[in-house]
């Protein structure tokens, strides 16, 4: 078997190839859109490697390869071809996050005022990916006008973003660190 080429020299003049097979600018919004859900997989795998509870790594995982259906979504010419039914998110993907959001958020104190990242490294590594998912979403709403975006997309990102922060809690809350909240001084 040969080995796979990892460079084509196709994308040498700042072009890439859209899944259907248009070329576009690298500087397009749907690449910096599906380039940010990339990013954003790649620091949740980070956060993974700091993790030690299995039910937290394997939500993560299972999020990481939906990921990957969120980017085959956004680099896909619909004029051309249709996004893989395989690539689709339904509504059980979002109410899975839901799900979690609201498992970890039953065992936590309520909140005072705004959390201030930090803590485990772990939990700090979350907010990374919170405010990583944020920056995400909002891309990816920028697409809204003129291409096809499903709700369920849309909401996926929302919920995920909820997840994290709800996850940098509830790994301080395990790990017994108390929590930082802003001194409000713009009262």
């Amino acid at each position: 078997m040969k080995k796979s080429i990892v460079y084509t020299r196709t994308g040498d003049c700042g072009t890439t190839c859209l899944i259907g097979g248009t070329r576009v600018s690298k500087i397009d919004p749907r690449l910096e859109a599906y380039g940010t859900v990339d990013e954003l997989n790649s620091f949740i795998g980070l956060l993974v490697s700091y993790l030690n509870n299995e039910a937290d790594i394997a939500f993560l995982q299972k999020v990481q390869n939906t990921l990957f259906s969120v980017g085959a979504n956004l680099a896909t010419d619909i004029k051309k071809v249709e996004v893989a039914e395989s690539c689709i998110l339904s509504d059980e993907d979002v109410k899975e996050v839901e799900h979690q959001i609201d498992l970890n958020d039953s065992k936590l104190p309520p909140l005072k005022a705004f959390v201030i990242p930090g803590g485990e490294t772990s939990a700090s590594v979350c907010h990374v990916c919170r405010t990583v998912c944020r920056r995400a979403e909002r891309c990816i709403l920028e697409l809204v006008a003129g291409y096809h975006i499903s709700d369920n997309l849309l909401a996926y990102m929302n919920r995920l973003s909820d997840y994290f922060f709800v996850l940098s809690r509830k790994i301080n809350f395990d790990a017994g660190k108390e929590e930082l909240f802003w001194q409000n001084s713009c009262k």
